[in-house]
């Protein structure tokens, strides 16, 4: 018998969950640990729980799919997040993978790419909807060339930045995190941009996974979120 993978349902909906609940619970070696309507909820459970995979929606009352993402993935690193949304628009797309999602799908994915992308996700494989792969296949062509030697132009304090913004954290975030201002933020968030030719955050944290650059940085993400 194949081991059991478990997971943990997150949507603010109640008929959304327990059709998800009812699909999944019928496939072989699928269960179902938690159904929780919150981002905060999902935290909690998945720090008790430790499921296999999450579907985590991503517009929710209270803390969003994003923020629970990266707070779940403090507290259960080997939970993997499948993103389960309606939203495919960069607003979206981008601080979700930043924030540790594995795979993105959108809500009108057939059942037996769902169950699909829940097998590939307990094995740590990724699973995007299309147009959302196809962004982010574009937003790595639209970056410019580099032999690492931009990246070594940025100061320490910069490439700490630039670690922290891959790693999807707003200014205030990096401010309180690196014991600095939002405006000396902001300054370093510009200097990157000129430095490496990019033109906003999301093609900084596109050109920092890419490069590799959380790996190269000796600084590492808290091992707790912030209380």
């Amino acid at each position: 018998m194949s081991e059991l993978i478990t997971i943990l349902l997150v949507d603010d909906h109640a008929l959304v969950r327990e059709g998800a609940r009812a699909f999944l619970e019928a496939q072989p070696n699928f269960v179902v640990v938690g159904s929780v309507g919150s981002g905060g909820e999902a935290v909690l459970l998945a720090a008790d729980l430790a499921p296999d995979v999450v579907l985590m929606d991503l517009v929710m009352p209270g803390m969003d799919g994003i923020e629970a993402t990266r707070l779940l993935k403090l507290r259960s690193p080997r939970s993997q997040v499948i993103v389960l949304t309606s939203y495919h628009d960069d607003e979206h797309i981008f601080p979700a993978i930043r924030a540790g999602a594995l795979s993105y799908l959108l809500k009108d994915v057939l059942l037996s790419e769902l169950a699909s992308a829940v097998h590939k996700a307990a094995a740590g494989e990724s699973m995007m909807n299309p147009h959302v792969a196809a962004r982010i296949a574009q937003e790595l062509e639209s970056l410019p060339k580099t032999d690492g030697a931009q990246y070594a132009q940025l100061s320490e304090r910069e490439q700490e930045v630039l670690h922290l913004i891959a790693e999807g954290f707003p200014n205030s975030e990096i401010a309180r995190r690196l014991v600095i201002s939002e405006k000396t933020v902001k300054s370093h968030v510009s200097n990157i941009l000129s430095k490496l030719h990019l033109l906003d955050r999301t093609q900084a944290a596109v050109f920092a996974w890419r490069e590799g650059v959380i790996s190269r940085l000796p600084h590492q993400r808290e091992s707790h979120p912030p209380a």
